[in-house]
């Protein structure tokens, strides 16, 4: 069954970027230390800024990120912590090498899914994108935390550098077990857009390619059992922009305290949020907020201003499609 899932103020997603210290160097990483700092936080800010967001959205839905969470020393300490001020779920995002030995140290009942990068069926696809040994890395990863009891997803960045090898993954999904897929779009955001080399390379598809190919793969996953989201990205005729900023809450924190409600700003000072001395405040304006409620006919003015790429007009001028709000999915289940 295919469904759009629908921006809800009844559930909160915070997105908490424990550090930005990484052991890889992906090609498309979107972590920029001018913006987001370089600092790794220490336990008891963790457990502080935990609690902000428990007490604004209890039963949030945590997403522990870095660079790299499992290389965060007290990574287990933040999960169990999570757990008792009572978030809905909590995930980890990892490239799978699993550092301080992760899985020893928390439990399925603790931790919702171990979220998998990957973004190749090969190394030969995989490792020029995240770098050597990666694959072997990430694929070992997967089977050791199913054989914990973990569930499992696995995150595939769709470019222009492994589109056409995305078809080949819904079989080595089943293959390992993988009980969730996510097929994201490449964020043109980072510091990697400031290489021209790497801008051509790793570009996004074009529209017509997202969906004659994204849907298709996605299909496939759920007739495995494997339930798979994916970006709406361009809106059908007839539908309506809508942008989650002004109707869902979704919080992406980094180490220097900045708080943003759209990941397309997060290469700018325009953060709707920072946290000082332990307090939630707001930013003055001219931040991201001010731009939410804008309407433009190319749908997401966000997009508009940081990726114009993937937008095409019409011979009068007038936009061929819209594009969505970058949170938009769609989920394809079986």
């Amino acid at each position: 069954m295919r469904r759009t899932v629908s921006f809800s103020r009844d559930s909160a997603n915070v997105f908490f970027h424990l550090l930005t210290r990484c052991n890889l160097r992906c090609r498309h990483c979107y972590i920029n230390p001018d913006q987001h700092g370089t600092e790794t936080l220490g336990i008891d800010t963790i457990d502080c800024w935990l609690e902000i967001f428990a007490r604004r959205h209890p039963a949030a839905n945590l997403i522990l990120l870095g660079g790299e969470p499992t290389l965060h020393p007290d990574l287990a300490a933040a999960v169990k912590r999570a757990v008792r001020l009572g978030y809905g779920s909590v995930t980890i995002d990892t490239n799978g090498y699993l550092f301080h030995d992760i899985l020893d140290r928390v439990t399925p009942q603790e931790v919702d899914f171990f979220s998998f990068s990957l973004d190749g069926p090969t190394p030969a696809v995989n490792d020029p994108l995240r770098g050597d040994g990666c694959f072997v890395a990430c694929t070992a990863g997967i089977p050791e935390a199913k054989a914990r009891g973990f569930s499992v997803s696995l995150i595939y960045t769709v470019s222009q550098a492994n589109v056409d090898h995305l078809h080949r993954m819904p079989a080595l999904l089943e293959k390992w077990g993988v009980d969730r897929f996510f097929i994201q779009v490449i964020g043109v955001r980072g510091q990697w857009t400031e290489d021209a080399a790497r801008r051509e390379t790793l570009a996004q598809v074009d529209r017509e390619t997202w969906l004659q190919v994204v849907p298709r793969v996605a299909e496939d996953a759920a007739r495995r059992g494997i339930p798979t989201t994916f970006p709406k990205v361009f809106l059908d005729a007839g539908e309506t922009f809508e942008c989650a900023g002004q109707v869902a809450d979704n919080y992406f924190i980094f180490p220097n305290g900045r708080v943003y409600r759209c990941p397309l700003c997060e290469d700018y000072p325009l953060h709707s949020f920072e946290i000082r001395e332990d307090r939630l405040v707001a930013t003055p304006r001219i931040n991201e907020t001010d731009l939410f409620p804008l309407t433009i006919p190319e749908g997401c003015v966000m997009n508009r201003i940081v990726q114009p790429r993937n937008l095409a007009a019409s011979g009068n001028g007038v936009p061929a499609y819209k594009i969505a709000c970058c949170m938009l999915k769609e989920e394809i289940t079986p």
